[in-house]
């Protein structure tokens, strides 16, 4: 049975590291990358089976420079492609009302986290269409991506979005056997959620405990998800169990009520 094969974005760290390193327990072997240059070289020897480089999603030069090195090292390894691509690379953008949203921030997010994935994406079919049917793409949405969000414009649009190109990727993609699914976590544990609540705390004039008490109630299980939770999802979409899901936005997030916060001035 030959080696299944993962490309994961902004995988040196976080959600996407864990996607890695479930994968890599379960013998896949990983094309990891991210924009971060000390994170890639850290990563360097640390797995059997995991190969870092350096990629700006939100740079078509450096999607293609990515692409071309992958494409390198599968041939000289006499593989076809590849099975799956996991386009988790994502920016949290500003926190401020939609009307002091900062042009370029707006452009930042919508540019790594939507773009990004339509890079990505684009440069990875060709690889996915030698393994099919069977290989599969996950796209990293959000349940900002399922209900409004105040404060968060940018990312929203872009999560929101994400899901549209899920399920036009699925239905063009179907026919060959590629799935297309979307996960959508909700408040992850980890730095990124802190910064976000820090941001949170100090455009509301509350204490970071309290947006913590409030991001934690608005699930039905009061708790946030932890990458381990993600990265269990890709295992089970990409296992014989998962073979018949595609198109589908599945969220990860102890059951979300509402994003709502209290906005009353």
């Amino acid at each position: 049975m030959q080696r299944r094969i993962a490309v994961i974005s902004a995988a040196a760290s976080g959600i996407g590291l864990a996607i890695a390193e479930a994968l890599l327990g379960d013998g896949w072997r990983v094309y990891a990358g991210d924009q971060d240059v000390a994170a890639v070289a850290a990563l360097g020897g640390r797995h059997e089976g995991l190969s870092a480089m350096v990629c700006d999603v939100s740079d078509a030069e450096s999607v293609a420079r990515f692409f071309a090195c992958i494409e390198s090292d599968l041939a000289a390894r006499d593989e076809a492609g590849i099975d799956l691509l996991v386009n988790n690379a994502g920016i949290s953008g500003p926190t401020a009302r939609f009307e002091e949203q900062p042009i370029d921030a707006w452009n930042a997010t919508i540019g790594v986290n939507l773009n990004g994935t339509f890079l990505m994406t684009r440069s990875a079919i060709p690889l996915l269409r030698r393994r099919a049917p069977g290989s599969a793409i996950i796209c990293m949405s959000s349940t900002a991506g399922l209900f409004g969000c105040p404060l968060r414009g940018p990312y929203v649009a872009s999560k929101w979005a994400l899901i549209g190109v899920t399920k036009t990727l699925a239905m063009e993609l179907g026919p060959e056997g590629i799935r297309v699914n979307a996960i959508c976590p909700g408040s992850v544990e980890g730095p990124r959620i802190d910064r976000v609540i820090a941001a949170d705390a100090a455009e509301r004039g509350l204490t970071a405990q309290e947006v913590e008490r409030e991001y934690k109630r608005q699930t039905s299980l009061r708790t946030f998800a932890t990458k381990e939770d993600v990265a269990a999802m890709v295992q089970y979409l990409m296992s014989p169990a998962g073979a018949r899901i595609s198109g589908q936005a599945i969220a990860i997030d102890g059951h979300t009520e509402s994003l709502s916060l209290d906005m009353e001035a």
